[in-house]
């Protein structure tokens, strides 16, 4: 026996030939389990964005708006919007929220949060001389990185609006 069969290096002489090809083809088909766990991982780290981002945009964005908030409220009447824009701009905070919860309208939800995202970055700079500019912008890249990666629900919805359409 060669040195490097005695270190356990090579298979030795007296190991069957299936034993081997059974250990090796168990040590090839692990990289499948690996990639379906990462594949799994980043389901679930999309999952926990869009939570955040849902709870971000319903609480911290549309509430104060839907309150009346003296923080919002005087915010908007700067901008000669009043209530009314307050209370618009909150609805459609609190609707994208809600929608980037229901698998089907994630991925619209997201595109639709992503341009508000856009023309609050233009009111930022705008009305507010840039003072918080870099938000918007900030909270569009997760959007956009929903929007992109739940598109594949994008043709359920549009499958369950045409039967819609068509029932009347």
């Amino acid at each position: 026996m060669s040195s490097g069969a005695a270190s356990g290096l090579y298979p030795d002489s007296s190991t069957d030939r299936p034993a081997q090809e059974t250990a090796m083809s168990e040590t090839t088909a692990s990289p499948a389990p690996t990639v379906s766990a990462r594949g799994r991982g980043l389901r679930v780290a999309l999952r926990v964005v869009q939570v955040f981002l849902a709870l971000f945009f319903a609480l911290a964005s549309a509430l104060p708006k839907l309150i009346g908030h003296s923080s919002a409220a005087g915010s908007f009447a700067e901008m000669g919007w009043g209530d009314a824009g307050m209370y618009a701009i909150g609805v459609l905070e609190l609707a994208g929220a809600i929608a980037l919860l229901v698998p089907v309208l994630q991925s619209v939800a997201a595109a639709a949060l992503s341009a508000l995202m856009v023309g609050a970055f233009v009111v930022q700079l705008t009305y507010f001389d840039g003072a918080n500019a870099a938000t918007p912008l900030v909270l569009m890249v997760p959007l956009l990185i929903v929007a992109r990666a739940r598109r594949g629900h994008n043709e359920e919805l549009r499958r369950l609006v045409r039967a819609r359409v068509r029932r009347g």
